[in-house]
């Protein structure tokens, strides 16, 4: 009697001797591309439609901002194609250098940088300007994703002196360049939120989390305190509805919640805003959820949180089969970047959260947070090529099953830890 025939085992990049576990390179998460190029698209027709309004208030053509979007997102582009095509150790092997071109930057920021409203945080070159913090956003991503996993891998991550102590350190460092000298609350407390979330996944004690916490805490209710601008924004999203005239202090929050009121169900229909016209202040950065709620209205709205909801799918999915602790943490603290700078902008638009300005990811104009979010995002697209899988002598000596399960090339892969 004919004996079936077997199909052999799919090829493995990496199959180690004891024959359990397989490190598979595979077809990458697509949908994670079309997912952000769709909210590219969307961030892009907005900036066209108040493109109008934005150029009548500050006197450039009518072109001026979708051109620089367009270069921003072709930059980003570049950026994410590189950064999909290197190896991800790449990061590792060049950190140091990552860390001293950020502190530079840093350093450049508060020597040469451009002062807007007390703060320093951009850096001109020509026609554009450079934002130093999303450089040491992706700078702490790697450093800290690194960290962790070599300390897991030495056996060393309940050891408050070897583990504790750095990640104070560097969040000492944050609070001092970030809040201090560049006066960026908000980014600090996206920075934070990424720290807090990659130290959970992991599985840094609760109780350090919470001392983590509490520093934190602390250090708002000082930088909060000692700054003129802050306190007056804190009182102003205590008391939405006071100092709402053209030179108070809650003006943008006020002009913000009538944009977003004002967009109804169906929105006022593309370009057809006012609040672009110079009534709502950064417009097209850090108020861009309002003139976008203003056009396209509350199911308009739905449907960008969709969106963003369907991206944090994504990146939750592939970070629990990513292949190592290393790759997971990237992809834990991706997640929190994005998902943190997400809800600290739409908060602030609709009256939940004190302004912060931060940008609306992939939809705000900017180029320089255009561009470090598509690197992160290229980085989290290279780990999805890659996931784990467990096999036991019986499904390895059974190829059919094997391949069977295979037709599904994400099924079967589980969160085995490092492998490095």
């Amino acid at each position: 009697m004919n004996q079936p025939r077997r199909r052999p085992p799919p090829q493995a990049s990496t199959y180690e001797k004891n024959g359990t576990e397989l490190l598979r390179k595979h077809r990458p998460d697509y949908a994670l591309v079309i997912i952000s190029a769709i909210l590219l698209a969307v961030g892009l027709i907005t900036i066209y439609a108040i493109s109008p309004g934005l150029s009548q208030s500050t006197n450039t053509s009518a072109s001026y901002y979708v051109i620089k979007q367009m270069i921003a997102i072709g930059l980003g582009l570049i950026g994410f194609a590189v950064v999909a095509y290197l190896p991800v150790e790449i990061w590792q092997r060049y950190l140091k250098q990552l860390i001293i071109i950020s502190v530079g930057a840093a350093l450049a920021v508060r020597l040469v940088g451009q002062r807007v409203n007390g703060a320093y945080r951009w850096i001109q070159i020509g026609g554009f300007s450079f934002q130093a913090v999303e450089l040491i956003k992706f700078t702490l991503l790697i450093w800290l994703a690194s960290f962790l996993a070599q300390q897991i891998k030495a056996g060393k991550l309940k050891d408050s002196r070897l583990t504790l102590k750095p990640i104070l350190l560097a969040l000492l460092g944050i609070g001092v360049v970030v809040a201090g000298i560049q006066s960026d609350l908000g980014s600090t407390g996206v920075m934070v939120i990424m720290m807090a979330t990659m130290c959970f996944i992991a599985g840094l004690p609760l109780k350090r989390v919470a001392l983590i916490g509490a520093i934190v805490v602390f250090g708002l209710v000082i930088a909060i305190s000692s700054s003129t601008y802050r306190r007056d924004r804190l009182f102003t999203f205590l008391h939405p509805t006071q100092n709402c005239q053209t030179t108070g202090t809650g003006y943008q929050a006020c002009q913000a919640i009538i944009a977003v009121g004002s967009g109804g169900i169906a929105g006022k229909g593309l370009a057809r805003g006012v609040q672009d016209y110079g009534y709502l202040p950064e417009s097209n950065n850090d108020s861009i959820f309002a003139v976008y709620a203003e056009q396209f209205g509350f199911i308009g709205s739905v449907v960008l949180l969709c969106l963003f909801l369907a991206l944090f799918i994504r990146l939750k999915n592939i970070m629990e089969k990513a292949p190592n602790n290393y790759t997971r943490f990237i992809v834990a603290g991706v997640l929190a970047w994005l998902a943190a700078q997400t809800l600290i902008n739409i908060g602030a638009m609709v009256g939940l959260l004190p302004l912060k300005g931060i940008t609306l990811p992939l939809i705000s104009y900017g180029g320089t947070s255009i561009v470090f979010v598509l690197v992160a995002l290229g980085l989290v697209f290279n780990i999805s090529h890659y996931t784990t899988a467990r096999i036991t002598d019986e499904e390895g000596s059974n190829n059919e099953n094997f391949a069977l399960r295979g037709r599904d090339r994400r099924s079967y892969y589980a969160n085995l830890g490092d492998r490095s």
